[in-house]
């Protein structure tokens, strides 16, 4: 599989997402998905510390999925193991209310409980999961500096986070002379939604192009990109009011056109499209099918024409 740099991490070009492990996808399943994930070549494992609170479960489900097969397969040295802090409830049955946020010591306390549930001794890249404005950015970048300085964490990101907050947090690690976010996980696709409109996923936040234009300029931030798939949309599930407009209409069209003059499935040329702009697609799937769909999708080569005429689409 191919691979891409974010800061000083080597990561496959696709990102596997492990949401729904120990929840909503057995463990024998979670690892057959792993087992192929790693034998095409992928590298890069996505899970968070909250993972799936909203629907009755602890938070620890995914990471602890996670462990178990690392152990039980003896390869944690191959994987790049991203996991992420600051959107986990303090109290059982609440939601995002009651975050612990992103206070440094919660920070600190949040990564220790990640490495013994991922039975590992660093996370490799950690990300901040929800803004939280409520803390001052040099408690909780003072916390993440000292995590790498301890080498318990190798690199850091930034994930729901508005541009200028990325921005203002980059300038003061600079001063301080700390670790910069080196990574960016929004949500993203080729269908978008409507200027304005409020997700009906609270936390989500989208990539915007001015996200884009400040990765171009400042050469050394990674996109990573959840919900890429649109969890169906692009096959037979309702599009949703925030994404069901005029403009909508016609990419959906284009994007289907290039993928029967490809051979290849929608889900495949979204895919391949992120990948062209310069993007690492985050794919969550629940059987080893949809995984070989997926992978497709890294292997898929489209010609300049197309990604134009995917682009100018609207």
């Amino acid at each position: 599989m191919k691979r891409v740099r974010i800061g000083s991490l080597e990561v496959s070009a696709l990102c596997l997402g492990t949401l729904p492990f120990g929840k909503y996808v057995d463990e024998e399943t979670s690892f057959a998905i792993l087992d192929r994930y790693v034998e095409a070549g992928g590298t890069f494992l996505d899970t968070a510390d909250n993972y799936v609170f909203w629907d009755g479960g602890t938070g620890d489900e995914s990471e602890e999925t996670i462990g178990r097969w690392l152990a039980a397969r003896g390869n944690r040295d191959d994987l790049v193991v991203a996991t992420k802090t600051g959107a986990r409830p303090r109290t059982p049955g609440a939601g995002l209310e009651d975050a612990e946020g992103l206070a440094g010591e919660t920070v600190l306390a949040a990564a220790e409980g990640s490495l013994k549930r991922l039975g590992t001794d660093r996370i490799d890249l950690y990300y901040s999961h929800v803004e939280d404005r409520s803390v001052p950015l040099e408690d909780t970048l003072g916390a993440f500096a000292s995590l790498v300085e301890r080498g318990v964490v190798r690199e850091i990101g930034a994930s729901n986070h508005a541009t200028w907050r990325l921005e203002r947090a980059r300038a003061v690690s600079r001063r301080e002379g700390w670790p910069l976010y080196t990574a960016v996980q929004q949500r993203h696709s080729y269908l978008l939604p409507r200027p304005g409109v409020r997700l009906p996923e609270s936390g989500h936040v989208h990539m915007t192009e001015e996200l884009f234009d400040y990765a171009r300029a400042e050469g050394d931030v990674g996109l990573v990109a959840y919900s890429t798939l649109l969890s169906g949309a692009y096959r037979d599930k309702p599009l949703g009011e925030a994404y069901d407009h005029v403009g909508n209409a016609r990419r959906l069209a284009v994007v289907r056109e290039v993928a029967a003059e490809s051979g290849a499935t929608v889900n495949q040329v979204v895919l391949t499209w992120l990948l062209r702009k310069g993007i690492v697609p985050l794919v969550g799937v629940s059987s080893v099918a949809q995984l070989e769909e997926s992978l497709g999708g890294v292997a898929l080569e489209l010609a300049d024409e197309q990604v134009g005429r995917l682009d100018s689409a609207a």
